[in-house]
């Protein structure tokens, strides 16, 4: 078997570990469901699991290094309209990355302690990534501010289309709402980091 051929295996295997997990932590909740049950439901050993997922959580937020590298990756200046025009632009396609998901999963992870425990790591990570980025053109406290106010923002927008979407919101109304508060967050941070 070739390189590309183990590495789409690999792929296929995590995939299907993340689906079986979903369908379980959804039917029963994200803390009854052990890692035996979501291997066993995948048809794989739970080491497998755990060598793809080696946290449960990260079962359940499978696109983690996505999420945390998201704002780091956005380079234009200046910096305040850039990440207006990328949250925009996510809004338009309802991207899981400012948290649009269906209201059974959204559900079950504002119901989880661990989730959102978790969720909140992910939100501190993401901002100290977009700090670090921002160490190539900012002195270490500019960096480190700015990073706070713009992943304040997005993490502030992320948790009301979780919520609204936990509700039963359908996505176009989430939509809506979440994109005039987000016109007015964005207004309000250009007043404070305009000239960066």
């Amino acid at each position: 078997m070739g390189f590309v051929e183990r590495g789409l295996r690999k792929q296929r295997t995590r995939q299907a570990i993340s689906d079986a997990a979903t369908r379980l932590f959804i039917s029963r909740g994200f803390e009854e469901v052990t890692i035996a049950q979501v291997a066993e439901a995948a048809d794989v050993a739970k080491m497998t699991v755990t060598n793809h997922f080696p946290r449960k959580e990260d079962l359940v937020f499978d696109v983690h290094e996505s999420f945390v590298a998201s704002l780091a990756a956005v380079r234009d200046r200046p910096l305040v309209p850039a990440f207006r025009e990328a949250w925009f632009g996510g809004l338009e396609r309802r991207d899981a990355l400012l948290g649009f998901s269906g209201p059974e999963f959204a559900r079950m992870v504002v119901e989880s302690p661990t989730l959102l425990a978790r969720l909140r790591e992910l939100h501190e990570e993401r901002e100290k990534a977009l700090a670090t980025a921002l160490l190539e053109e900012f002195d270490a406290d500019t960096a480190r501010a700015a990073a706070a106010q713009i992943a304040g923002v997005y993490r502030l927008l992320f948790d009301e289309v979780l919520r609204r979407t936990a509700t039963g919101e359908q996505a176009a109304v989430v939509a809506e709402a979440v994109g005039r508060a987000g016109a007015r967050m964005f207004d309000l941070l250009e007043a404070g980091l305009g000239s960066l």
